[in-house]
């Protein structure tokens, strides 16, 4: 995510359109909620900043919230969340729940089946997607065979693993965070395949945040197979995003490949920048009054601010991953899909199949 920024960044200041250059303040709260919310202070209390882009998980997220509300900061949030949230404090750059989850599960119970199983990191990510898939689940009369929550930084999954094997869901559903995440995928793999399971036929793992990295992390014995639903995706076959690409892995040859959160702070930058210009000047007011103005082709494609909700406009896809550490795109929207974090215009129990078109 800092790569993703850093890059907007100098490519903002490099571009004579923009009579203004941004300046970035790093601050690292190392994983620490607790250091979130000093950072956020220091940021905004201390150096004056008004724009401040980061945060990853949720819980980092609503711990700062309080601090944007007091000093009339703006969070730009780079990052695909549960939703269920909207404040005047925050711009939503990555997807909201009708841009990933609900694709996801449509496509599961349309190609996997009715029955799941749950594992997620015990926090309100994992909390409200698993609400989301089990309401759509039960909608279409199928079953969650188990929902089981670990501490983040959990890292021995064998008994939820056999209980898994024992009982063979359609889908595994995984909102695990971290080194979780990445200890589940190997354990479950071992571990089938000791049992003489197919892992990803056999038990698929299903997730909406599985990035190109984090393949990396998994490592090359079980990384490959895993069903995920994003935005973005590294492989998109586009001129912009292999610009992007190009880019990126120049300025930042030992970090690996690109991810959604990486271009969604990408996104971030640049929308700001955009709007600043338009509204020829930088405070928090204007800057929102200038939002419906704004838009860019993204690496995934156009992106633009709903100036009623503040999240974007995103473009769905659903890939699987490979060997190689990237992700085969197997569906994506035929165009950007309006942010609906309440998912008020959503309906679950819908029987009508997903507007996806198959890609490859």
């Amino acid at each position: 995510m800092r790569n993703g920024a850093c890059l907007a960044i100098e490519e903002v200041n490099a571009d004579p359109r923009f009579d203004f250059r941004l300046e970035a303040i790093p601050v690292n709260p190392g994983g620490r909620v607790e250091e979130y919310v000093h950072g956020a202070q220091r940021l905004l209390a201390e150096e004056r900043v008004t724009h401040v882009i980061g945060c990853y998980t949720s819980s980092s997220r609503k711990e700062v919230l309080p601090c944007f509300e007091k000093y009339d900061g703006l969070l730009w949030y780079p990052s695909h969340y549960e939703g269920f949230e909207s404040s005047e404090n925050v711009i939503y750059t990555g997807a909201a729940p009708n841009q990933h989850i609900v694709p996801l599960t449509n496509y599961l119970l349309r190609g996997h089946g009715k029955t799941a199983f749950c594992v997620g990191s015990n926090y309100v990510w994992a909390w409200e997607n698993n609400r989301i898939l089990r309401e759509a689940i039960l909608a279409k009369g199928g079953k969650i065979l188990g929902e089981r929550y670990f501490k983040v930084g959990e890292t021995d999954f064998r008994s939820v693993i056999q209980q898994i094997i024992n009982q063979r869901p359609s889908f595994i559903f995984n909102t695990l965070i971290g080194i979780s995440s990445y200890a589940f995928f190997r354990q479950l793999r071992q571990a089938a395949q000791s049992s003489g399971i197919d892992q990803p036929r056999t038990l698929p793992v299903a997730s909406c945040s599985l990035s190109e990295p984090e393949l990396v992390e998994i490592g090359p014995d079980a990384c490959d197979g895993h069903i995920t639903s994003s935005v973005y995706f590294e492989s998109i076959n586009n001129e912009r995003n292999k610009a992007f690409v190009h880019r990126y892995r120049s300025r930042f040859p030992d970090a690996g490949p690109t991810s959604a959160d990486a271009e969604a702070s990408y996104i971030a930058v640049n929308l700001l920048a955009r709007a600043i210009q338009h509204a020829g000047q930088s405070d928090m007011k204007s800057v929102l009054a200038a939002l419906s103005y704004v838009a860019m082709n993204a690496p995934q494609g156009k992106v633009q601010i709903d100036s009623e909700n503040r999240h974007c406009y995103l473009t769905p896809r659903i890939g699987i991953s490979n060997a190689d550490c990237g992700f085969d795109i197997i569906y994506e929207a035929p165009y950007p899909v309006r942010p609906d974090p309440y998912l008020v215009w959503q309906d679950l129990a819908s029987r009508e199949t997903p507007h996806l078109r198959i890609v490859s």
